[in-house]
């Protein structure tokens, strides 16, 4: 039998290259990964957020940014050197809580608010009033002219305000107003609605000539989604209409009655329009006649724009605890309600 020759490797099995050390360890080659498209189930995952990506650039451009702008103003005031005149003789520098304790001192917001109550007191009683009588009219099978009489109840909240407020203001002007040359032809008394007492029931009135509408409408569609099955078997048991309304349709459309009542009061906080479009027409309106016109005055006509960013920043949060006070109270009725 032949030897290999001297010097020379022996191949086992596999076939080696020249001069290869067989029991070196060999690397496989690595497989190359290409990235997977996302399948359904993470485009399914990662959807939502990019329809909400507008709302919420919205969001921040015009609500988180004022609102972030004006607690910044509020606590910065602007610092006079000298006469005020020359570069640097105005600055703006830290004020702390200053802006905010005159704010809260000032007799002027306080007597602002005191009318914005007596305001409220008469707007939302009659407007909420009136929205829930239309709605239950509107409900009542012997009901004619539905449409009609819907549109025409909700046609005033179509109205600007400014146009609504003056509008009205020439209604209340004893020389152009039809109702004055009415009155004073049958020699009856004119009132002036213009001043005093009288003012608060005008500018009520215009309020709820234009909100009615819209708190009817909810209240109105809250009574269309109730059960047929219910005000049948109440008729059946010998209730009449008025008390199918009073203890059934009223306590289960209790839940509108009270998003109305929110937005009524919120509206009223904040009401703008109508003693701001009045006030050339009069004498008998102030320019800080309601908290938004002395806010505005001191910004814009005072030209204290960091007291004006306080005043507001309190009436928000005045806003804010009061709707949240009156929605956990509205809640907690509910819920013991809804236990008995």
């Amino acid at each position: 039998m032949t030897q290999p020759a001297t010097g020379a490797r022996r191949a086992y099995g596999a076939k080696t290259a020249p001069y290869a050390d067989p029991s070196a360890p060999t690397t496989p080659e690595r497989p190359s990964f290409s990235p997977s498209p996302p399948t359904t189930l993470e485009r399914a995952r990662t959807a939502p957020y990019f329809f909400l990506l507008p709302a919420a650039l919205l969001f921040v451009l015009f609500f988180a940014l004022p609102i972030g702008y004006a607690l910044w103003l509020s606590l910065h005031k602007i610092e006079v050197k000298g006469l005020g005149l020359g570069k640097g003789a105005r600055s703006e520098v830290w004020a702390g809580l200053e802006n905010y304790t005159a704010a809260l001192t000032d007799s002027e917001l306080g007597h602002s608010a005191l009318r914005i109550l007596g305001y409220g007191a008469i707007v939302v009683p009659v407007m909420l009033g009136l929205a829930l009588l239309f709605a239950l009219l509107l409900d009542s099978e012997r009901v004619r002219a539905r449409s009609f009489s819907r549109l025409a109840i909700f046609l005033p909240y179509a109205v600007p305000g400014v146009i609504a407020a003056l509008m009205w203001g020439f209604l209340y002007l004893p020389d152009v107003s039809p109702f004055h040359y009415l009155l004073d032809a049958l020699g009856m008394p004119q009132p002036d609605l213009m001043d005093g007492g009288p003012l608060y029931v005008a500018m009520a009135n215009i309020a709820v000539w234009g909100g009615t509408g819209f708190n009817m409408i909810v209240i109105y569609t809250s009574l269309r989604s109730l059960p047929t099955e219910v005000f049948e078997a109440a008729k059946l048991d010998g209730c009449s209409e008025l008390q199918i309304a009073l203890r059934i349709k009223i306590p289960m459309v209790a839940p509108s009655l009270v998003l109305t009542f929110f937005f009524s009061v919120i509206a009223t906080l904040q009401v703008f329009n109508e003693p701001t479009t009045l006030r050339p027409l009069t004498n008998g309106i102030p320019t800080t006649w309601s908290p938004l016109m002395k806010v505005y005055n001191d910004a814009f006509t005072g030209g204290n724009i960091h007291a004006a960013s306080a005043t507001a920043v309190v009436l928000a949060a005045a806003t804010f605890l009061l709707s949240f006070g009156l929605l956990r109270a509205s809640n907690r009725r509910t819920k013991q309600g809804a236990t008995r």
